[in-house]
């Protein structure tokens, strides 16, 4: 990954990127749906501050895209941040 962002920094090319966090349901972490658990990951990206990187490298807070993943067996949910 680092040199995909050396050859993109190298030519001064900026555009979107998109950050994906995955978590799978778990009633015993307090989640009643799959909205709750994608609504979590979505919090982790917050939390965690995962677009840091990404804004250092000059890429804009509007063009960073997040995608919350919730899975349960073979039903997948995915919530945009």
């Amino acid at each position: 990954m680092q040199e995909i962002f050396k050859a993109i920094e190298s030519q001064g090319i900026y555009y979107n990127a998109v950050i994906m966090e995955y978590k799978i349901f778990d009633k015993e972490d307090g989640e009643k749906t799959l909205e709750d658990t994608a609504a979590n990951a979505l919090k982790q990206i917050e939390d965690k501050k995962y677009n840091t990187d990404l804004i250092a490298r000059g890429i804009s807070k509007d063009n960073i895209l997040k995608y919350g993943f919730a899975f349960e067996g073979e039903k997948c949910l995915i919530m945009k941040g």
